[in-house]
């Protein structure tokens, strides 16, 4: 496999890593009580804290992941011969 093929599929792996964290971020806003439901324990005692905490982290996670995969692309594009 060319250096240039794994780049893409680096990206596109990336991408979908972000799109994931994007779509896990939104069905936590719009349907917090998901952690208490599948894994059957409350660990903020209801006070949402959790829930909050995860839309976060999954937003940096998608923002970072976007990100790293437009720099592989980029970087396929700027030297393509690599």
């Amino acid at each position: 496999m060319s250096r240039a093929r794994s780049i893409r599929r680096r990206a596109w792996f990336e991408w979908a890593l972000a799109v994931a964290a994007v779509v896990l971020a939104a069905v936590t806003l719009v349907w917090p009580d998901w952690i208490e439901i599948v894994f059957g324990v409350e660990p903020d005692e209801g006070s949402g804290a959790v829930e909050w905490a995860i839309v976060v982290g999954l937003a940096v996670v998608a923002f970072v992941a976007a990100v790293a995969g437009g720099r592989e692309l980029r970087r396929v594009r700027v030297r393509p011969n690599v």
